[in-house]
């Protein structure tokens, strides 16, 4: 059936003319034959509530590999008010429309949308692919609506497709009128193109025809230019020969008066040269002896500058040797001066020292007189902080009151005067020892305040009483 409706349409068409209608009847039998090939072994897809059996699965794989099927699929998707059973007909419609049949009908069927059966996976297809490649040269006028294509009935109607041998015969005949209408029209056609090309020839000519007329006159106008140059020409020549004889004439004359010229200039150069070289021996002369006298001034100029120039450094060097020996006076007085003062600082610090030491010494028998050990057992807080002791809490000896403190209200270390190294004080005995030494204790150049620490040279540390056997030493 589907060869059937193929063939039909294509003879259809050629019969009543290559454009057809969307109400002729085998247009839409067609469509409908085509539908129940596409449906032919098509596998039911199950849904939630039914089962659903349409065509749109194959043809959204056909827009996957063509892309004018792709702009088919998207123009169905866009119609307003257009069922999802209505759309498979209407991707057929438009590719019908297009002249794309051929693609939109794909014989290469999946599998997983038909069954093996089916009408698609067989030959069949691929000859109904063949006939549907005739299909591209008809033109269709088709409008159809949303609500045509899905309440479109799919009956097909066999009953134009039984034909008998007068309807045969008619169609033969009209096949022949319609052959012979063409080659009529083709004739006629031939023959309004011959008529149009022989005006166009007759223009031609006749263009041509003035073209040559104008031409003939323009010949015949360079002609009788020609001949007036001619004449012109030979007018020009014999005047150029009588101007050419005149030249020859006075070229030999003035070749005469340059000859007698030029032995008049030979004469008169000789003469010239003689006086030239005169002078230049002169000038020569001239030249040697301004370049001797020359010379002499500026040996001269020379030894004038270098007279001036040495006078100039004989009186710097007076001035800077009588600067140098104000500043050595200056100098010797300045030492002198500091000498003394020195001396007067010495003689002081001496004083001060040996009174320190006897203060040391005072102070150092004055502690060992005062100093109570306190034992062990009689203290039982710190002193300071009047903290309990404990197993985690020891028990720390000032070296220089006796008392008992805690760690952290005895962790300082000060050289005293009864021990030679640095030993364990409080932090009032501490602060004590150092503002003694930092208000009675002569400093020297080398001692240095830094935050709490007092660097102390070895001077100050043997004022202070310590055995130091190193170059400066410091008290926390």
């Amino acid at each position: 059936m589907a060869k059937l409706s193929i063939k039909g349409l294509i003879e259809s068409a050629l019969s009543f003319g290559r454009t057809l209608d969307s109400d002729y009847p085998p247009l839409q039998q067609f469509f409908v034959v085509m539908e129940h090939c596409l449906k032919h072994g098509l596998k039911v897809r199950k849904s939630f509530l039914s089962y659903n059996k349409t065509i749109w699965g194959p043809l959204e794989l056909v827009e996957k590999l063509y892309p004018e099927a792709e702009e088919i699929g998207a123009s169905v998707r866009d119609l307003p008010g257009l069922k999802w059973k209505g759309r498979g007909g209407e991707v057929f419609r438009l590719s019908f429309k297009r002249s794309v049949c051929d693609e939109g009908f794909c014989s290469d069927a999946p599998s997983e949308f038909y069954e093996y059966h089916a009408l698609m996976m067989e030959e069949e297809g691929a000859v109904i692919v063949g006939l549907l490649v005739g299909l591209n040269v008809i033109d269709a006028n088709l409008c159809v609506k949303g609500e045509d294509l899905d309440s479109q009935v799919g009956v097909i109607d066999f009953s134009m497709y039984l034909k008998n041998e007068e309807e045969i015969g008619n169609k033969e005949r009209n096949v022949q009128i319609a052959a012979i209408l063409d080659q009529k029209n083709y004739v006629e056609e031939l023959n309004r193109q011959l008529n149009s090309t022989v005006s166009s020839l007759h223009s031609r000519v006749d263009s041509l025809e003035k073209s040559n007329t104008k031409l003939i006159e323009e010949l015949a106008i360079a002609k009788n230019n020609i001949i007036k140059l001619q004449e012109e020409n030979h007018q020009l020549r014999s005047e150029n020969e009588l101007i050419l004889m005149r030249t020859r004439q006075h070229l030999e004359v003035t070749k005469v008066d340059v000859e007698t010229e030029l032995q008049t200039y030979k004469h008169s150069r000789q003469g010239l040269d003689e006086m030239y070289n005169d002078a230049r021996r002169q000038l020569r002369d001239e030249s040697q002896l301004r370049q001797d006298v020359e010379n002499e001034l500026s040996v001269q100029v020379g030894m004038k500058h270098e007279i001036e120039l040495a006078m100039k450094l004989l009186q710097q060097a007076e001035k800077a040797q009588m600067e140098a020996e104000d500043e050595d006076e200056k100098y010797a007085q300045e030492c002198l001066s500091k000498s003394d003062s020195l001396q007067r600082q010495i003689s002081q610090k001496e004083q001060q020292l040996s009174k320190l030491k006897i203060d040391d010494i005072k102070e150092a028998n004055k502690a060992l007189q005062g100093l109570v050990w306190l034992k062990d057992k009689e203290a039982t807080h710190c002193k300071l902080c009047e903290k309990e002791f404990s197993l985690s809490k020891r028990k720390h000896h000032c070296r220089n009151c006796g008392e008992i403190f805690c760690n952290a209200c005895s962790d300082n270390e000060l050289p005293l005067p009864s021990s030679p190294k640095p030993v364990r004080v409080c932090d009032s005995c501490h602060a004590i020892l150092i503002q003694r030494c930092s208000s009675n204790v002569p400093h020297g150049s080398h001692c240095i305040f830094m935050g709490h620490k007092l660097y102390i040279c070895l001077s100050c540390c043997s004022a202070i009483g310590s055995n130091v056997n190193m170059n400066s030493y410091w008290i926390e």
